[in-house]
């Protein structure tokens, strides 16, 4: 939605530290799930990032990676629309929420404006247990450094590396370790934007358009009527195509209260208490 707006050109791009990102697109290759970036090891990825951030396309590196005529059709695409992007001078507008415990090296790298999004922790974990995503936490046991910075929750990482754990408990303890780190960093940044997906959902227009302002963006009528249009009741609030990004906003982000039991619920709630009390009360249940 943010793309959205036709000043300043912004150019959206797809999580580059995802293991499934396009290497074409990002050619820094990511050895684990939540990769930390530091100062100790930029130097394997700055000048990738920096390249992605230029819209600067990669064709040797997608060319390896091509295995049938849809590849070679995405790579096509892809080329020519960073090297448009690129002549134009677009922006780059990056969403990764595999990059959380490097945001902080990549805003100072990059002079980055950030948002962090939050979500509730029951409508993470109910994400998690109906696509059927596991973790392996053994990503983060494999990087020192950053398990350095998990601190309290090193002995439950190490457990769940070692013993494969029921999905709901993989989505608590995920859920802990990706918000707590965003509660390290209102207290580091308080410059940086934290924002409650629950609350944009239930006024999209409103939260956008302020948003919009703050970070100097050009809101007209076309954009509010995007925003509108893709988050209006008349559409679904979930769907299995994974290719649709068109949601009843406000009905979606409360879809864990009937999927869950109450059982899982509790079981949730108990789990993430100690961190979710510092951004949902009582009344988000």
């Amino acid at each position: 939605m943010l793309a959205r707006t036709p000043h300043p050109r912004l150019g959206y791009i797809w999580e580059p530290f995802s293991l499934q990102a396009r290497p074409g697109i990002c050619r820094a290759r990511f050895p684990y799930w939540f990769t930390l970036v530091d100062e100790d090891n930029a130097h394997l990825y700055r000048e990738a990032i920096a390249d992605t951030l230029r819209f600067r396309y990669t064709p040797s590196a997608e060319l390896r990676s091509l295995h049938a005529a849809r590849d070679a059709a995405r790579f096509a695409r892809d080329w020519v629309q960073a090297e448009t992007r690129r002549r134009r001078g677009t922006v780059a507008l990056m969403k990764d929420p595999i990059a959380l415990f490097s945001a902080g090296w990549l805003a100072d790298t990059f002079d980055m404006d950030v948002i962090v999004m939050i979500r509730h922790p029951a409508a993470f974990v109910n994400s998690l247990v109906r696509l059927g995503w596991r973790h392996p936490f053994d990503h983060f046991v494999q990087q020192p450094a950053l398990m350095k910075q998990l601190g309290r929750w090193q002995t439950e990482i190490t457990t769940f590396a070692t013993e494969e754990q029921p999905l709901v408990d993989q989505g608590i303890l995920l859920w802990n370790l990706i918000h707590d780190r965003i509660l390290e960093y209102r207290e580091q940044r308080p410059d940086w934007r934290l924002l409650r997906v629950e609350d944009v959902a239930t006024d999209p227009p409103g939260r956008f358009e302020a948003l919009y302002q703050e970070l100097g963006l050009t809101w007209t009528d076309a954009v509010r009527a995007t925003v509108e249009e893709y988050s209006s009741p008349a559409h679904p609030a979930e769907t299995t195509d994974a290719s649709s990004h068109r949601r009843d906003s406000p009905a979606a982000v409360n879809v864990w209260k009937s999927r869950l039991s109450p059982a899982e619920i509790e079981k949730i709630r108990s789990g993430t208490e100690r961190v979710a009390k510092e951004l949902y009360d009582d009344d988000d249940w």
